[in-house]
């Protein structure tokens, strides 16, 4: 029962732990989401920059798991090359090594004294604040709540020396075993680096969080239960453990995507093996660098603080470690992008909602849905060019090309719905009112797009109907069509600039409802000359009610592109949204 209860103890401990800091992390996407965003999308155009973009993110939202996660994810859009990605993943394992350091500063200073008056300033700034204000206070109620939970977890794990001192013969003879226990995997060279390294793999598959994983780490050192070089082989393991995430996040994913997920494990790989070889040499020089700290870094249960030491050998592991393997960059390319081969089957365009168990990054997925949304957006643009071309092609066998033109059609309902599930998903997490906004307009931006490509693919059934009747346009209204298709093109060309420019400005939008007016003022002026041809003969009137319905199409996919240009410019003017 006793030991139920300890492992409730150390679970609870671990959640309050979690909670805090996802708590913590979507408070800091909520304030700055858009920098980050914008950081992990321009600032990997080299190496050293990549690396200090994943250092930075990781350091930020407290994860490596969620930073590759969202790496993978960014891949799989075309958001990242793979190149960049293999940087930003780098500076993630550098940047996670912040945990070790804060768990350290728990072993030496009460901070449970001073996390429930954070919690107590953060709650009526969280109920009060809004906007970033109120994200701010979530902020400290994460912050506090984090290390409330070390301090819980700290004071869940008894300090063994404690135990052997004790004068109950129950509680000294499980501090004996423990201890007993510890030795027999202890003092065995290599044989024993590889017990814990296991360990550490397993630690973190259990916990799905390499955070979790070294907040027990530095607990068990702290409190006596494991010695420095014993939590060092963990911590490798927990290294090549935290890949695991990312690696199943890519599952079904591009093979881009796949090749980001393979060359984290390779690079965490590459280094474990490294420094186990050098393991033994490693740490007794970290060690000796954790007896030169100074007298304030000690405690009172240990002569040497080794939760301090655990972090220098974390972040120095992990600093030489990318120092040394940065240069081969575009070598660990090659090989995952061999290790991965490319699709044999041309992708369709899928969106996948890929998140992280622990952390919501909602606030960092949005860039996903905006490139998906270009790409719907491009979509469209193809298929208006091909049924230009099949209009000007009378005489030409265009099965096939009517066939791919179906194919687009079926992938922009496709992706539609996969845009809308995942704008759904991404919302479903507490994310900021300017993003919640962008969801909501880039669902009708997504909404708008589906409709003109469903319009497109009507215009290629009605084009046929006219083919399989062997009716003939009038050189008139033959010029007319084509005129107002140019029309329609520079629409769609004009939508195409807007979303890849990520905004709308308000010259765009004029530009958009002058090409609207006119699309609807030639569409009534060549109705009206229809109108007048069909006098001609019976004949004409079958052809001529052909070419309105094609005007009448046309002018409605001026509708729907001036929605989407309307939609993107509200989406950045929120203010001069009309009552």
């Amino acid at each position: 029962m006793a030991t139920l209860v300890f492992i409730l103890k150390i679970l609870g401990s671990l959640g309050v732990f979690l909670y805090g800091m996802k708590v913590m992390s979507e408070g800091i996407q909520r304030t700055a989401g858009e920098r980050m965003r914008k950081i992990m999308a321009t600032m990997t155009s080299n190496r050293v920059s990549g690396v200090m973009t994943g250092v930075v993110t990781t350091g930020l939202i407290q994860s490596s798991s969620a930073t590759t996660v969202m790496v993978v994810s960014f891949v799989s859009a075309g958001l990242l090359t793979l190149v960049e990605s293999i940087g930003v993943i780098m500076g993630a394992n550098l940047g996670t090594t912040l945990t070790a350091w804060i768990i350290a500063l728990v072993g030496k200073f009460s901070l449970s004294k001073v996390a429930l008056p954070v919690i107590g300033i953060g709650l009526p700034i969280f109920f009060i604040g809004k906007d970033r204000w109120r994200s701010f206070g979530e902020i400290l109620i994460g912050f506090g709540l984090l290390f409330y939970g070390l301090s819980l977890l700290k004071d869940s794990v008894p300090d063994v020396k404690s135990m052997l001192a004790s004068t109950d013969p129950a509680v000294k003879a499980y501090a004996e075993n423990i201890r007993d226990f510890i030795s027999n995997l202890s003092g065995r060279g290599y044989l024993s680096i590889l017990t814990f390294l296991a360990l550490g793999v397993c630690l973190t598959l259990i916990v799905q969080s390499s955070s979790a994983a070294m907040a027990i780490t530095v607990t068990l050192t702290l409190q006596g239960w494991i010695s420095f070089h014993d939590s060092a082989a963990i911590v490798l393991g927990e290294n090549i453990g935290t890949t695991v995430t990312a690696w199943l996040a890519s599952i079904g994913a591009s093979a881009d995507a796949k090749r980001a997920a393979r060359a984290h494990f390779l690079f965490n790989v590459l280094g474990v093996l490294w420094m186990v070889i050098l393991f033994f040499p490693f740490t007794s020089m970290v060690d000796s660098l954790g007896d030169m700290l100074p007298d304030g870094f000690r405690t009172e249960k240990h002569d040497s603080d080794v939760g301090f030491k655990l972090a220098i050998f974390h972040t120095s592991f992990n600093l030489i470690n990318i120092c040394l393997l940065i240069g081969f960059i575009p070598l660990i390319a090659r090989i995952v992008t061999k290790w991965v081969k490319d699709d044999t089957e041309e992708r369709s365009p899928r969106l996948q909602f890929i998140s992280q168990r622990i952390l919501d990054i909602g606030e960092l997925n949005i860039p996903e849905a905006e490139n998906a949304t270009r790409d719907l957006a491009a979509i469209t643009k193809k298929m208006f060019s091909s049924y230009v071309e099949v209009l000007q092609n009378p005489d030409r066998d265009l099965t096939d090309q009517v066939k791919l033109l179906k194919k687009w059609e079926d992938d922009a309902d496709a992706l539609t719905h996969d845009i809308t599930e995942y704008l759904v998903r991404t919302s479903a997490a507490e994310i900021s009112t300017e993003n919640a906004r962008a969801v909501t307009r880039m669902v009708r931006i997504a909404s708008e797009l589906e409709e003109i490509s469903d319009i497109i693919y009507r215009l290629v059934q009605i084009t046929r109907r006219k083919y399989r009747k062997d009716h003939e346009f009038s050189e008139e209204a033959a010029a007319n069509v084509i005129k107002l298709a140019s029309v329609v093109t520079k629409m769609i060309d004009l939508y195409g600039r807007v979303l890849d420019t990520g905004g709308s400005t308000l010259q765009n939008l004029e530009l958009a409802l002058e090409l609207e007016n006119e699309t609807d003022k030639l569409r009534k002026q060549y109705n009206r000359a229809s109108m007048e041809r069909m006098s001609d003969g019976e004949n004409k009137v079958k052809v001529e009610m052909i070419t309105i319905e094609i005007h009448n199409q046309f002018e409605l996919i001026g509708n729907h592109a001036l929605s989407v240009v309307r939609a993107a410019y509200f989406l950045t003017h929120e203010e001069e949204i009309p009552d």
